[in-house]
Formats: structure tokens, sequence, C-alpha cells
């Protein structure tokens, strides 16, 4: 009963969290099309659920720098240029390996407009980083915390059973 309560009732700082979170959400896809959104959440659920081979993890400045410098490549690739950029630290370069398979798996036959369309997203993620450690000064993964509070899978096999037979559909 009392966890029942707490779930429907969370305290005021998680609402404001909450809040704040949506916020910058919104924020950072606000002029996207549908397309450019997909690729937005495509990367943030990627990086939620990325975890280095070394077992060291990754820091907002390696999701800025790895976005930086696949948005220069998929920029250089939309003008007929085949030249892969490379970030500065050893942790962006892993992340820009695991990343860009992703990428190009979900861009084939899209071709220079799929490239365009990932160059903004990417460029959108490196500003994302800078937003989301601007609202959050001392954190270090400012910006992974956000995409880990914001983006949530709907998998089943994680789901307990009161959640499968909770209808998805809100009625006003």
């Amino acid at each position: 009963m009392y966890l029942a309560s707490a779930r429907e009732h969370p305290p005021a700082v998680a609402v404001r969290q909450q809040q704040r979170d949506v916020a910058l959400t919104v924020h950072f896809i606000r002029d996207f099309s549908r397309r450019q959104s997909e690729l937005f959440l495509l990367v943030a659920d990627f990086l939620k659920r990325y975890e280095p081979a070394d077992f060291q993890s990754i820091v907002d400045d390696d999701v800025n720098a790895a976005a930086s410098a696949l948005a220069s490549t998929f920029e250089t690739a939309s003008r007929g240029v085949i030249y892969d950029h490379r970030p500065a630290s050893l942790p962006a370069e892993r992340l820009v390996a695991a990343l860009k398979p992703l990428l190009q798996e979900a861009g084939k036959n899209g071709g220079t407009a799929f490239e365009r369309d990932a160059a903004v997203v990417l460029r959108r993620v490196a500003e994302a980083v800078g937003d989301a450690r601007a609202a959050d000064v001392g954190n270090r993964r400012a910006f992974l915390d956000l995409v880990g509070r914001v983006i949530r899978r709907g998998n089943q096999e994680t789901a307990d059973e009161s959640d499968r037979n909770t209808p998805r559909l809100i009625v006003p």
C-alpha cells in the first residue's frame, strides 16, 4: 500500500527533476523532423545502454568529442568525401567505433539526406551535452544522467507482472 502511494505521489523534488528533464529534452529536439527526432532518440538510447569494454565509464566530454567527430565525418560524406574524423580521447574513439555501425545500419539506403540528418543530430547531441552541463555544473555526467532518467525501454522482459497488465492507453 505504501509503495503504491509513493508511486502515485512522488516527492516534489522528483517531480521538479522530471519537469526539468522534459524541458531540456524538448529543447534538444525542438525543431527536428521526424527522422531526426528518431535518430536523436536512437543515439540517446545507445548512450544509455553503452558500456565500454574496459569497464571505465564515459563522461560527457567523451560524448561531446565522439558526437562532434561523427558529425564531421557525416558532413564530409554528404559532400562526397569519405574521411573519418577522429576524436582526441581514447574513450571517445571507442564510443565512435561502437556508435558508427548503428548509425550506418539506420541510414542504409538513405544517401546524402541521411548523412545530413545524422550530422545535424550529432551536432545537437554535442550541443545538448553543453546545455546539460550548464544546468548541472559540477556533474561530469550531466547529459548521460539525463539520458538515463529520460530514456526508458519498453522491454517486457524487465517489466514486472503488474506493469504488463496495466493498460497503455491514456484516456482524458
